[in-house]
């Protein structure tokens, strides 16, 4: 049953993905009383007061790349600063504790009349991930910065479109 000190940590953790600390939540956060959205990206353990509320991220997890369907979800808390009811003073008051799903939103929902709150991305990376999809990312982004790869299908379009065919080129 004993384990050996720093047997259970980040070194078994980090063979299987991203370890917990360095995941990053992208939480949306809606405000309904003014309309206003956000979009909180914090790190695991992280919480972010917005006005009346903190939202605060314990981790997050996505499914393996070749698993379907694709699942994205991550354990937050809510809490909503608050009178409980007309006399008493301002307090923070926890609204919800628990999974959150991206492709479940309804699974289960923070149930608060002001503010909504779920879960957009979790930033995590699986052995063999890093190889294939870095270098092929790179390669596009990198020609569209640059001009000469895009430049090419813009060419393309006026020749083909005769409506933007008569306009000519700005020299």
């Amino acid at each position: 049953m004993a384990q050996a000190p720093g047997a259970a940590g980040p070194p078994i953790e980090s063979k299987f993905g991203t370890p917990v600390k360095d995941r990053v939540v992208t939480i949306g956060l809606l405000n309904k009383r003014n309309n206003l959205t956000q979009d909180l990206v914090m790190k695991s353990g992280e919480a972010r007061r917005v006005g009346n509320v903190v939202v605060r991220v314990a981790t997050c997890e996505r499914t393996l790349p070749w698993e379907t369907p694709p699942e994205v979800g991550a354990f937050v808390q809510v809490y909503v600063e608050e009178h409980a009811d007309a006399k008493a003073p301002l307090a923070w008051r926890t609204v919800f504790s628990g999974w959150l799903f991206k492709n479940s939103p309804s699974l289960n929902t923070v149930e608060h009349p002001v503010y909504d709150v779920w879960v957009k991305d979790c930033a995590m990376k699986f052995p063999g991930e890093e190889e294939d999809p870095a270098p092929a990312a790179s390669a596009s982004s990198a020609a569209n910065p640059s001009g000469s790869a895009s430049a090419a299908p813009a060419a393309a379009k006026p020749s083909a479109s005769p409506s933007t065919a008569p306009k000519p080129p700005a020299t």
